[in-house]
């Protein structure tokens, strides 16, 4: 995406971490400084895209394999990107995201099988869009864990792999952070909200 366009921002972590909560407040702050975000969000964000959303947070644990995983939130993720996503950007207005391709990278291609090459060649040929800047909330899998699970939202599929599988996904998503490092920033998501707000904003502020 291009400066002439809105800015795609897109949050990830592993649940619990405090994405949904971040986004908003990025919203709001950026509404502040009179610009005019569209929050969103992965899986869903569009009609199609929030029907198959609770195909793939909802239900047992071994609903379905990971390679069906990836096809259905590439699914999702095109349908959102059609409807959403690049007609905002396409009229000068910012995304903010809570999860976007990294998510399927993580989970799907790294801790669910070496599918990495699979997400990425897919997502090559039916996405083929990444955000300007992303901002990984990194925190103590345990703590989010037992927030996710607190939160009794009945999207907890994901929760229910257990605390193994979440310190996979935190070290997936550090080792992206590494590997994209010119639009990944690592935010310490352990401190209070408010701190970790004002350091996000403090990072959307320096690509404005």
């Amino acid at each position: 995406m291009t400066d002439a366009l809105g800015l795609f921002i897109s949050l990830e972590g592993i649940d619990g971490s405090g994405k949904s909560t971040q986004s908003r407040r990025l919203a709001e702050r950026m509404r502040a400084w009179g610009r005019d975000p569209v929050l969103t969000r992965e899986p869903g964000g569009a009609p199609g895209a929030e029907d198959i959303r609770r195909l793939l947070v909802e239900g047992d644990p071994a609903r379905w394999s990971p390679e069906t995983e990836i096809l259905l939130f590439t699914a999702a993720r095109r349908d959102h990107l059609e409807r959403t996503i690049r007609p905002a950007l396409a009229s000068g207005r910012d995304v903010v995201t809570d999860r976007f391709a990294d998510s399927t990278r993580v989970y799907q291609g790294t801790t669910r099988g070496d599918l990495r090459a699979l997400v990425d060649t897919i997502h090559a040929a039916a996405i083929g869009v990444e955000p300007d800047l992303t901002l990984i909330l990194d925190m103590d899998p345990a703590v989010a864990l037992e927030r996710g699970l607190a939160r009794s939202s009945g999207e907890d599929r994901f929760e229910e792999f257990g605390l193994d599988f979440q310190t996979r996904l935190r070290a997936g998503f550090l080792a992206l952070a590494q590997e994209a490092a010119a639009r990944c920033v690592v935010i310490d998501a352990m401190a209070a909200p408010e701190t970790v707000a004002a350091r996000i904003a403090e990072v959307v502020q320096t690509r404005l």
